[in-house]
């Protein structure tokens, strides 16, 4: 009877143990205050703020987003052009062995101009047969090779001079010229300032609109991509590529007006906004 009443007792301690806690943390909750048994004060209890926000001083402290783009022109002082030597021949080994010859003209030009070898790039090569499909019968009349250069950092005064004399030496395809400049890195870091300054302009206006104060920068993100390919002249490519119907040398001397080059920025910038 005795070890009964003890077990029955203990367990009953046991939960009661247990309990007690659950209880008062929900009661100091639901009264939004606990005492501190230290200085014999009462302690407030805040609410959490609501999700994207913070609570200081009274105060709902948001974000406000603004997007903001801006270009800077430059003048281009260099260029990268890709051309070809297109070669037709009776047999494949002529065909092979005159592209070689015509290719290997236009390097040593290009060196003896001061195009460093560096900037000079084979990116292209085929050879097929030509075919006669008169009649009924199909035959092979020759054949033709095409390789193609991409010369980089040709400087801009000299390309109607360098266009002129690859063409003497056997340049016969001109596919395409970018403009750019070496200055493109300081005009498109130039171009982010900008659209900083434009976006802090936006984001104070619509604050203003809005009854809230401006705080500080708190995410940045560069939508713009950072690109090396410049300006295309296509019209003057497209000018080039038709040059077995006119005077090639003509088309290569003519003058070069590249214009300017426009560096443009996209940016999307948060600032922390205070709302009484």
């Amino acid at each position: 009877m005795f070890e009964k009443i003890r077990c029955y007792c203990y367990s009953k301690k046991n939960f009661l143990f247990l309990v007690f806690p659950i209880v008062a943390v929900l009661f100091f909750t639901a009264c939004g205050s606990i005492s501190n048994p230290d200085n014999g004060m009462t302690e407030s209890v805040a609410a959490p703020a609501p999700m994207g926000e913070t609570s200081v001083s009274g105060y709902i402290q948001s974000k406000i987003t603004v997007n903001s783009s801006e270009q800077v022109a430059v003048v281009p002082d260099i260029a990268e052009m890709v051309y070809a030597v297109r070669t037709e021949a009776k047999d494949a080994a002529s065909c092979q062995q005159q592209n070689n010859s015509d290719v290997n003209n236009v390097i040593g030009l290009l060196k003896n101009m001061g195009i460093s070898e560096t900037d000079i790039q084979t990116t292209d090569y085929y050879m097929y047969p030509i075919y006669n499909y008169s009649g009924n019968t199909q035959r092979i009349t020759g054949y033709e090779a095409s390789t193609s250069l991409t010369v980089s950092n040709l400087p801009i005064d000299s390309l109607s001079d360098i266009l002129a004399k690859s063409v003497e030496a056997g340049i016969n395809n001109i596919q395409s010229i970018a403009y750019q400049s070496s200055q493109y890195d300081e005009a498109y870091a130039n171009a982010l300032k900008l659209a900083m300054e434009s976006a802090k302009t936006k984001a104070s206006a619509l604050a203003e609109a809005g009854n809230c104060s401006l705080g500080n920068v708190v995410g940045v993100h560069e939508n713009s991509n950072y690109s090396s390919a410049r300006y295309t002249d296509n019209a003057l490519s497209s000018k080039m590529r038709q040059a077995e119907q006119m005077a090639l040398e003509d088309t290569a001397g003519a003058g070069i007006m590249p214009g300017e080059i426009n560096i443009g920025v996209n940016i999307t910038v948060d600032y922390l906004i205070t709302t009484p």
